[in-house]
């Protein structure tokens, strides 16, 4: 005989199989509705992810043309325009060597004459080294000198930038002069492992371009290289006719030199150019040399956020240079003889 809890247990078997049944029939209908509205999320996604690399590589294909024909035109827009002008290449710890390759050739096309180059160490940069480099500033300033003071590293930019430029006027030492105290200097700085030089750039220059490192050493403004560097280039820019600070366009953001020019208002009379590992950016620097030297225009060059505009705006013709331009040139023609002093 079948008892009550034969019954029981039955019913509930029953009752349990229908719940299962329709909580998998459910689910089943669930994943249906959900798989479908996936895939259709996901084909939306794809399409705008096509459209974007095309647009992607309409604006590569727009931006090597634009490339090409900058690098086709740079004696056109080059030849001639710093003809007689000497600059020396200053190149921060880091920087790229095809920045630095570059911008000499495009100053070259321009007609200029790159007396050397300067390569500073990272120990120059260095908090800790103020000790030892105010000591070598000490015995390296000449006899009658009198540096204006500031940090070991300002002091020590200062008699840098005597010994590699000048302005060219009646007040200064001719540019292409070397002299042994101009060499005893670099010497020192350089057996202390501050910096290194080639070849003769003791034989003075007016202008300088300095290459920042190819990445910041951090993205805060704040950061001391950063700093330093553009004390550097300041003492440059007051010892020559000119100077550029440039970079390439990875290495001229957030907490790099050109950066902190331009948010801390520190260029002063210098220009900036944060896309120099380009065609269009090499072309720029010669460009903001010769407007430097024309009247002493500065401004922030290049692509980035902080740039004000891509170069000079008229841009300079290369017609007239500063070297064969006439002192009673109009100052209102780029064709005038520009004023090497500040």
């Amino acid at each position: 005989m079948i008892d009550f809890r034969y019954h029981l247990v039955s019913i509930v078997a029953v009752f349990l199989a229908l719940a299962i049944g329709i909580v998998i029939g459910s689910t089943s209908v669930l994943k249906g509705a959900v798989l479908s509205g996936l895939q259709k999320t996901s084909a939306a996604e794809k399409s705008r992810i096509d459209s974007l690399y095309a647009q992607n590589g309409q604006l590569k294909q727009q931006l090597n043309a634009a490339e090409s024909f900058a690098s086709a035109s740079e004696h056109v827009l080059l030849d001639g325009l710093l003809d007689g002008q000497r600059v020396v290449l200053v190149e921060a710890p880091g920087a790229s060597g095809s920045v630095v390759s570059g911008v000499q050739n495009a100053l070259t096309t321009a007609g200029a004459t790159v007396t050397g180059q300067v390569q500073f160490q990272t120990q120059f940069f260095s908090t800790g080294a103020e000790a030892s480099l105010d000591t070598l500033n000490r015995t390296l300033t000449p006899a009658g000198v009198t540096l204006h003071g500031g940090t070991a590293q300002a002091d020590a930019g200062e008699l840098i930038a005597s010994a590699i430029l000048a302005k060219d006027s009646v007040d200064h030492p001719l540019t292409g002069s070397a002299e042994s105290a101009d060499q005893t200097i670099l010497n020192g700085y350089a057996s202390q492992g501050y910096l290194s030089t080639s070849p003769r750039p003791t034989d003075r220059a007016t202008l300088a371009v300095v290459i920042i490192p190819a990445s910041p050493p951090t993205t805060s403004d704040a950061n001391v290289a950063s700093q330093t560097l553009v004390t550097l280039a300041q003492q440059l820019n007051l010892a020559g006719s000119g100077t550029v600070v440039a970079g390439q366009m990875t290495g001229s953001g957030a907490g790099s030199a050109i950066d902190v020019m331009r948010a801390g208002g520190r260029g002063g009379h210098m220009s900036s150019v944060d896309n120099a590992d380009t065609p269009n950016g090499q072309i720029v620097v010669a460009q903001a040399l010769y407007q430097q030297l024309a009247d002493g225009t500065s401004g922030s060059y290049g692509s980035l956020p902080g740039a004000t505009q891509p170069g000079p705006s008229p841009a300079p013709v290369p017609s007239a240079t500063p070297s064969t331009a006439t002192a009673s040139s109009s100052r209102a023609t780029t064709t005038q003889r520009p004023v090497t002093g500040k």
